[in-house]
């Protein structure tokens, strides 16, 4: 059975928490306008949709060729889903970061190929929500372009919150964390159940 609410909310929480595309979109609507960081942001959607890819190829491949690996999934995306709630809960208010680069789109699509974070994203969501259930071709399109989607959208949403997301992040900041901490550990004890 595909657990639907359990796939969104670990796919949103990892696509909106802080990482080194929405820092980065963030730093660039910042020093630049929202208008002109729009280019890296769509870089930042090539480079994810060709990693989504390359990730759902090698996950689907890696499942069929080794059943057995879901019980190995599970735990290690147990532990990282736990490991992210404590980074999530321990994190600070201070999301300023400055980067004296020009925001491009190659910039922005060169990045995903150097950002573990997406990596970890797509094959913990493919391996342990959308392999076990689907397996057409077509579905696998579907999830890509929706994983690519729900992945990129936080940083077009940090580019567009600018510094008002870092105020408001500021004032309640571990109420935020406690709760998207939370949100992350029942996802990593709903693989269990």
């Amino acid at each position: 059975m595909f657990h639907l609410y359990d796939f969104l909310i670990y796919c949103m929480i990892t696509a909106y928490t802080p990482g080194a595309n929405n820092l980065l979109s963030m730093s660039n609507a910042i020093r630049l306008g929202y208008r002109r960081s729009l280019r890296f942001n769509f870089g930042i959607l090539a480079g994810f949709a060709a990693v989504m890819v390359l990730c759902m190829i090698f996950s689907a491949v890696l499942y069929q060729l080794l059943p057995k690996i879901k019980i190995v999934m599970q735990v290690l995306g147990a532990v990282y889903m736990l490991y992210l709630a404590w980074k999530v809960w321990k994190s600070s208010a201070d999301l300023h970061t400055e980067n004296g680069k020009e925001a491009s789109f190659l910039s922005g699509m060169i990045l995903q190929f150097a950002n573990p974070k997406i990596y970890i994203y797509a094959i913990t969501a493919i391996s342990l929500y959308i392999l076990p259930v689907y397996h057409s071709p077509w579905a696998m399109v579907g999830f890509t372009a929706i994983l690519t989607l729900i992945g990129a959208s936080g940083s077009f949403m940090w580019a567009l919150l600018g510094s008002a997301f870092c105020k408001i992040l500021a004032k309640h900041t571990k109420l935020v964390n406690l709760v998207m901490a939370l949100l992350l550990i029942y996802c990593a004890i709903a693989l269990f159940l």
